[in-house]
């Protein structure tokens, strides 16, 4: 069958990926659709333990944010699916931000501040107004904000690759013999993930994960090193009340949920661009239905503490080549996640010179993405470079809006100056440049 589809968006394939819960499960993907959510659930784990380190958050609870999304994401599915074969996580973009929550707020408010997130996206979804943000925020000044998240997450386990087990350190020098051997072994460490991740990236990206995780679990057995260490935090089910003194902190934290909704929904949707491009049937994604999911996960999380969630683009292309074909995959990466939430003592056997090297090159990648700035031309990569560095100096919530506040002068410079335009005129031509560049994402 090759006819087009009524979006012209390409042939409307003749399997029954239409019909009423064929984004959930179809018995004729169930094979694959399960070996791929083993191979991406065992990746996750990794993911999921760096970026919870990274938000300051406890592994268990970010562990079981994973899972509760995967969930969420298998039963809307059902109904209204956003994407077909995306993974629910938690995301190493908006790690810095959760960060900041923690350090702001106490990881006890953090509860409320996710319900309060989950509550502006519920809105989000509810007028379909992502567009709206997309065209405020160009699609370049998001690339940058998360090039400086990236550096940040770089820098943060850096410290892991070089780091010595209790009792080794020297008081005499720094760099003695234990801890340059702790340094050549991150090296290579680095160095082979990232070789073995260019040679399958585009067949199986996760053999570059279970290569080096096996690797070091095997070496630690003879090098003594630093592995993992997890508190088994009780997961408690509570009304996500806040505990505030003052007014200002509520004020404050009605911003810092506002900025966490709008970054999220924008991942989302950047995502699900990305998505449908590896989708193997190359179906249409619908991102308000991926919001739907995203905010009754965010809203059943804040119930046990947990962060926020979106569909990942790394799991999600770990999940297309490794087979997927529906969200049947994504139930089972949860239940692999589920496995690790309740017996987190297995996680006492990854070295933290691996967990480094994944985290590293997460960041790297994020700051890769710069990349895709260029054809935006030189204006967009200069102010894209400076929010980066400004989220990186100075922070997530003031490097963005600085970066959108030369952003708006300089338009109005340009047109004033040169174009000898009124300020009504120039707003309009403001908007209509944000809008040119917002239709890029959308």
């Amino acid at each position: 069958m090759d006819t087009k589809s009524a979006v012209g968006l390409g042939p409307v394939y003749a399997c029954p990926v239409t019909l009423p819960g064929s984004a959930a499960f179809q018995a004729e993907y169930a094979g694959r659709d399960a070996a791929a959510g083993l191979i991406a659930g065992s990746m996750a784990i990794p993911l999921t333990v760096g970026i919870a380190m990274m938000s300051d958050y406890p592994i268990k609870v970010g562990l079981a944010t994973v899972a509760f999304a995967c969930l969420i994401g298998w039963i809307n599915a059902w109904i209204r699916p956003g994407n077909y074969i995306g993974c629910p996580g938690i995301a190493a973009g908006l790690a810095p931000v959760l960060a900041v929550g923690v350090a702001s707020f106490g990881l006890e408010n953090m509860a409320f501040a996710i319900a309060l997130t989950a509550t502006f996206q519920a809105i989000i979804w509810k007028f379909n107004w992502q567009r709206y943000i997309l065209i405020a925020v160009p699609a370049y000044l998001v690339e940058g904000l998360l090039a400086g998240v990236g550096l940040k997450i770089a820098l943060k386990f850096l410290a892991f690759t070089f780091e010595l087990p209790e009792g080794m350190e020297s008081a005499d020098t720094f760099w003695n013999g234990a801890r340059i051997q702790m340094a050549l072994i991150s090296i290579v460490g680095y160095v082979g993930f990232v070789y073995l991740f260019l040679k399958f990236k585009n067949t199986q990206p996760a053999i570059p994960y279970f290569v080096l995780i096996t690797a070091g679990a095997v070496l630690a057995q003879f090098v003594s090193m630093p592995m993992l260490s997890v508190v088994d935090t009780p997961l408690r089910f509570e009304l996500p009340i806040p505990h505030f003194d003052s007014a200002f902190t509520v004020v404050y934290m009605v911003g810092f949920a506002v900025l966490l909704a709008a970054i999220d929904v924008i991942e989302q949707v950047m995502s699900n661009a990305a998505i449908e491009k590896i989708d193997p049937l190359k179906r249409k994604c619908n991102s308000n239905n991926s919001l739907l999911a995203i905010w009754i996960a965010n809203m059943g999380a804040s119930f046990f503490g947990g962060m926020t969630n979106l569909d990942g683009l790394a799991k999600s292309t770990t999940n297309a080549l490794a087979g997927a074909h529906t969200k049947f995959s994504v139930l089972i990466i949860g239940l692999v996640v589920t496995f690790f939430t309740f017996n987190v003592e297995y996680l006492a056997y990854l070295p933290k010179f691996a967990l480094a090297s994944i985290m590293i090159f997460t960041g790297w990648k994020m700051i890769e993405g710069l990349v895709h700035v260029t054809h935006h031309g030189p204006y967009a990569m200069i102010l894209a470079i400076l929010c980066g560095v400004l989220v990186f100096k100075v922070g997530i919530f003031e490097g963005l809006l600085i970066a959108l506040a030369v952003h708006g002068i300089v338009h109005y410079m340009m047109y004033a100056n040169l174009d000898k335009m009124p300020g009504r005129d120039i707003v309009k031509r403001y908007i209509d440049d944000l809008k040119r560049n917002g239709s890029n994402v959308s």
